[in-house]
This record gives C-alpha cells, structure tokens and sequence, in this order.
C-alpha cells in the first residue's frame, strides 16, 4: 500500500473526490433515492470473503439471505484481505471503479474519508430512517465509526480485547480458575506460577501485530493515548505510555511472557502450552475446537493497572458507503442495514465471534439466545460493551508508514535492550515528521 505522499495524478483524482465530499458537506448533494422497484448491482469490498474459513461461508450466507429478501437488488461480493482494503480501494479509484460499499478497517478510516470523498451518514441517509435502524444499539458501539464528530461508518464486526486462559493449567499451578487475575500485576503472578509449577508458557499479549488496537488498549488503560485528542500530535513516548510498555517489558524479563514469533502463538495457546492469552474474540471458535477433550478454556475481561479501570478498545472495521449513484446508495444502505440488524449480528455472532452491537439479541431464543447459552465466553468480551472506546485511525498519508515507527518502537522497547523511554521518545520524534501539518 502507498504510505507516502500521492503521486500527482492520483493525487489530483483523489483530492476532486475529496471536493466532492465537502460539496456534500454543505448540503448541496443529493440524498440516496429510495428503495429499488428496480433491479441495481453494487460491488461489496469485504475482508471476510478473502478468508478461507467460517468468516467468508458466513459472509455469503448473509449476503445470499439478504438478496433472497430484496430481489431488487444484486450484490457482488468482492474478496479483498484485510491489510490490502485500502490498497485495493485507492488503486480502484483511480481507476474509475468506485466501491459501492465497502468493509474498512478502523485504522484505514481517516485516510479513506480524507481521500476518497466519503460522506457521512448524516448527510447522506434520512434522519428517522438513521434513527429507526439505529435505536437500540450500544452507545459506544456507534461512536466507532466517527470522525470529528460525523459518522463515516457503521461498525460491522469488532470485538473487544479478551483474556482466554486455560483452567487446567491454572489447576496444575494452584491457582483458582474461578478468580482469573483482574489486574496486570496478579497476571505477571500467575504467569510466573504456570511457569513454574508446569514448565509451560504464562501469558502473551497480541499487541505486537501491524494492527495497533491491542496496544492502544494497553496505553489507553495505563491512562495514556497514542495520539492527542486533536489528532495533531502523536503521543505514544509520553510517560503514562511509557508506563504501559515498560509493564510488558518487566513481564517478557522476569519469563512471566514468552519471546514468541507471532505466528506461533496461536498454535502455542491451542496446544495447551500457554496459560492465558489476549487477543481478540474470533479466537473463541478455533480455540475451544482445538481444546475440545484435552484442557478447558475459559474467559476474563481485559487486565487493569491496578485500581485504574481497563480502557478496551475494539478490533475490526465499520461498513462505508462510498458510492456516487443515489440508486447505488439505497441499495448500499440497505445491504448495511440489514448487515447489523438482529438476524444479520446473529450470523456474524454465532458463525464468526464477533460481538453484536445490539445486546437485546443475546439472551433471546429468536436470534443468539440459545447460542449464547452454549457459548458463555462470550460474556466478558460484552461486559467490556459500556468502557469502549475507539480504535483510533493514524491521519494523514502517511499512516501506514507511522504505525510501522510505532510498532517497531514497541517491539524494540519491549525485547531489545534499549531503555523503553528512549526508544518510545525518538520513535515518537520521527513519526510525527511524518504527520499533517
């Protein structure tokens, strides 16, 4: 993907859609036309059909389930990776082949309203339908998708941070399954006794990945940010961020955190050789398949500092309309609207991981009820619904290339070395020559 500066004729083609996103702004476009009595196509740029597991058979059954209601409207589904959303929209662009909705990633969100004239849904959909399809949903769910104050996307699939750990493990060290550790400090405890009694590996923390949002949950919950509230200034080297890091380094050397590659780590925690492991949601499905009849797994919200009040923040992406054609819109809408109704959460729920954004769904037997009840570890993930807060999207151009300063920073100062401090303070110093000006 593109991190730098736009070359000129894309940025030319980019910056005319983004004037036709502030045209929009000041009311002067039209809104999306109303339901199709005839037949329209849109394209649906979405992650989960690149999967080659449940995420994209789930996807399609939505999709097909959604045509079958409204025969009016065609949707192609097109597969395109996670890390590549962006990548793949801006090269369409280009190249006149405009996505009519499509699934971004929270971090992608700033550079594709910035970019490619997405308008918000206060501008675009009517107000009572906004407020129809939207009553009932989890507050902080729907602050997701905001950018200085206007909604760009609806949240789609997402989920909290979770501590799965395995209770057999935690029998064999002598501590009590029951009472999962609630804070940083008992995690680096109970590690430590896993260790020691079972010879296996304590706890890892995903944080480490390109995708950031773990660790902003991290900083966030050490009472720090990665970036200002006015997203002019980067602060992922201030003290209470340092803190947080300097927390994970203090695990990796004291043994409680294991040096692993990355991509071990699922295969260490589903071999029953890693105590506890935060991470996301999805991991449920394949988890308790792999642990089936060998070790029980159970789950706990994410760790705290202390007495301070964890701040999770959410993994996953947010649906966006990004089409001109009012025809095009209505058909989009609708698609989104029925992608995070009862029965579309209860798809991506039950056949994903991913949490719903409606919470009257899950104790009632008509859409997750009996799921629910067949799959409690879904619970601390939705107890953590009401302390949400937003993955925050890098600005400007180069937000790709500064996510890679900020986690190179993060991974030098948590196994190199180098005094976190000052690792985290000259990252810092260079990524924000990198930001807006």
């Amino acid at each position: 993907m593109t991190t730098g500066i736009l070359r000129p004729s894309r940025r030319a083609v980019l910056l005319g859609l983004a004037g036709t996103a502030t045209a929009a702004g000041t009311g002067f476009a039209q809104r999306i036309a109303p339901p199709p009595t005839s037949p329209v196509t849109i394209s649906f740029y979405n992650y989960n059909l690149a999967t080659a597991n449940i995420g994209a058979e789930a996807t399609r059954e939505l999709i097909a389930e959604f045509m079958a209601a409204n025969p009016n409207i065609r949707v192609e589904g097109v597969p395109v990776a996670s890390d590549q959303i962006a990548a793949r929209v801006q090269a369409d662009v280009v190249a006149g082949r405009i996505p009519d909705l499509a699934q971004i990633v929270f971090s992608d969100l700033d550079f594709i309203v910035s970019n490619f004239g997405v308008r918000p849904l206060e501008d675009l959909i009517p107000q009572d339908e906004w407020a129809a399809h939207t009553q009932g949903m989890v507050p902080a769910g729907l602050r997701l998708g905001m950018l200085n104050g206007r909604t760009y996307g609806l949240a789609y699939v997402f989920s909290t941070p979770v501590l799965f750990y395995n209770a057999n493990l935690f029998r064999a060290a002598g501590l009590d399954p029951d009472a999962p550790p609630r804070t940083w400090a008992e995690v680096r405890t109970a590690a430590l006794r896993i260790r020691e009694a079972t010879g296996k590996h304590g706890v890892y923390a995903e944080i480490f990945s390109s995708f950031d949002w773990l660790y902003q949950a991290l900083v966030l919950s050490a009472g720090g940010r990665v970036l200002s509230e006015d997203r002019r200034r980067l602060t992922f080297g201030e003290p209470e961020a340092v803190a947080a890091v300097a927390m994970m380094r203090d695990l990796v050397r004291s043994g409680a955190h294991p040096r692993l590659n990355p991509a071990e780590v699922s295969d260490t925690m589903y071999s029953g050789n890693l105590g506890m492991l935060l991470t996301t949601s999805v991991y449920q499905r394949a988890l308790l398949a792999a642990a089936s009849g060998r070790f029980e797994v159970r789950a706990a919200a994410m760790p705290a500092f202390d007495e301070r009040p964890a701040r999770p923040t959410n993994s996953g992406s947010a649906l966006v309309i990004m089409s001109r054609d009012p025809a095009k819109q209505r058909a989009a809408w609708e698609l989104m609207k029925f992608a995070t109704s009862r029965r579309g959460y209860t798809i991506i729920t039950s056949k994903i991981g991913y949490l719903p954004l409606r919470l009257d769904i899950v104790d009632d037997p008509r859409y997750l009820g009996d799921w629910t009840r067949q799959n409690p570890l879904i619970r601390p993930n939705l107890a953590q619904l009401e302390r949400l807060e937003p993955w925050q999207s890098l600005p400007g151009p180069n937000y790709r290339q500064i996510g890679r300063i900020e986690t190179g920073a993060l991974n030098e100062a948590v196994f190199g070395e180098g005094d976190p401090a000052r690792v985290l303070r000259e990252a810092q110093q260079r990524a924000q020559a990198l930001m807006p000006r």
